[in-house]
């Protein structure tokens, strides 16, 4: 059996599952709700980030529960998709990134599995390729944040869709659920910030604490507070959804490609 991969997201992949039925798995005494489908010798699994009809606003999700859910079901590698907002100039609304840098503006979020106290009671305890267990208080390397592995195979199969894709990035995910002040987007433009979203984190944390590969690709909906008229919700919906139909071929023809041949420093 191929390794099993895992889609968090929401518009555009809903679609290559809906003869999926959904599946529950308790993950620290909660139910988190995915998609299995099972193609080309591999298993994947849908995780709707923000629940099935889009009710969970991104400082309120269950970011622990979520991906402990899907170690707990053996995958190994997660691509996510994320509507993001630009805050440099050269980005474009309509384009793609990948990044491999974020910078955390978190304020209220677990994001960690290993504060050394128990969740909801559990201990999580996350075993690893070489047999060991990672449990209690850990400390891990961050220089690669996303899968390098992940995030060329999304770049090639952007690219070979004739889209415009930027190949490295610096997301900076804020807490929400509100858009950016100009000032904050100035901000985070001099931190070397090049995207703006509110969900990277803690994904791609706690991703690699469980020994996943992980890598996200943004679709830029909109310029950043100040560089433009206006930010709405509406416009970013309006957006995403142009885009939805190429957000759903670069999705499907990841996860079903083949990339173990290549190497990553992200798993033990």
């Amino acid at each position: 059996m191929k390794a099993k991969r895992a889609i968090i997201g929401g518009s555009g992949v809903y679609e290559i599952f809906e003869e999926s039925e959904p599946i529950n798995v308790n993950a620290f005494g909660r139910d988190v709700t995915l998609y299995k489908l099972e193609r080309e010798g591999r298993e994947v699994f849908f995780l709707p980030r923000h629940g099935k009809d889009h009710s969970v606003p991104p400082h309120k999700i269950d970011y622990l529960g979520n991906i402990y859910a899907l170690y707990s079901l053996g995958v190994s590698e997660i691509i996510a998709t994320n509507a993001v907002g630009s805050i440099v100039p050269e980005v474009k609304p309509g384009e793609f990134v990948l990044p491999d840098q974020f910078i955390d503006n978190t304020r209220n979020r677990t994001l960690t599995f290993f504060s050394g106290e128990k969740i909801n009671g559990w201990e999580p305890k996350i075993k690893l390729g070489d047999g060991t267990v990672r449990e209690g208080v850990v400390h891990l390397d961050y220089t690669e944040p996303y899968c390098p592995r992940l995030r060329n195979l999304l770049g090639t199969i952007t690219e070979n869709l004739g889209e415009k894709v930027h190949h490295s990035g610096v997301y900076v995910c804020s807490e929400g659920p509100r858009f950016e002040t100009p000032a904050e987007v100035e901000m985070y433009r001099h931190f070397g910030g090049t995207i703006a979203g509110m969900t990277t984190i803690p994904e791609a944390v706690l991703a690699r604490e469980a020994n996943m590969c992980y890598a996200t690709i943004c679709l830029v909906t909109n310029f950043g507070a100040g560089m433009q008229k206006k930010v709405t919700h509406e416009e970013v919906i309006e957006l995403f959804n142009e885009k939805t139909q190429i957000v759903r071929k670069i999705i499907e023809t990841a996860v079903f490609s083949d990339v173990e041949n290549t190497t990553c420093n992200c798993r033990v």
